[in-house]
């Protein structure tokens, strides 16, 4: 499955590396971050997207269907305003902590990606929270040391997204904007 990502500016990486100490207490903390605008199955890239020998293939598709959806988008605002959890979500252990994040334009984009792409159940379309997740799993305790955490908001204006393959681990291909 591949993702379309915002890139994150060096800094939320050092807002992540200085919240790791609040995070010991989770599960599992993330050492990776991203803000995910929209995730791509097998089925959004057809047979090129089935085999490892096509994945070059599978990006070119992906990357000419979306041209005409991210034509008009022009670089457009992020930031980064909060701590904050999801005590139930949709996927895998709970609770999950995570950077909470606002943008109306990637809320936009994200809905016009799903309307051309199915939406993953639970975590797009209409339950698309932005965020960048930070530790998930792990009991009350974890939770409330973070719970006095103020962080100042990091803004930033993003100029291309990534289209990421999380089986290398890496960016496959950049659209600008």
């Amino acid at each position: 499955m591949f993702s379309l990502n915002v890139p994150l500016p060096p800094a939320v990486e050092r807002l992540a590396a200085d919240l790791h100490p609040k995070l010991t207490g989770f599960d599992r903390v993330r050492e990776r971050y991203t803000l995910v605008g929209k995730r791509f199955g097998v089925d959004d890239v057809g047979e090129a997207g089935r085999t490892h020998r096509s994945k070059d293939a599978a990006v070119a598709t992906l990357r000419a269907d979306l041209r005409p959806l991210l034509a008009g988008t022009g670089p457009f605002d992020v930031s980064v305003t909060a701590v904050a959890t999801f005590e139930t979500p949709a996927q895998g252990p709970a609770p999950v902590v995570y950077l909470a994040v606002e943008s109306d334009v990637l809320v936009r984009l994200h809905r016009r990606l799903c309307a051309a792409f199915d939406p993953v159940d639970g975590i797009e379309g209409d339950d698309y929270v932005p965020h960048i997740t930070l530790a998930r799993g792990g009991g009350s305790k974890a939770v409330d040391a973070l719970s006095d955490v103020d962080i100042d908001p990091i803004e930033w204006r993003v100029h291309e997204l990534a289209l990421y393959d999380p089986e290398f681990r890496e960016v496959a291909d950049r659209i600008e904007l």
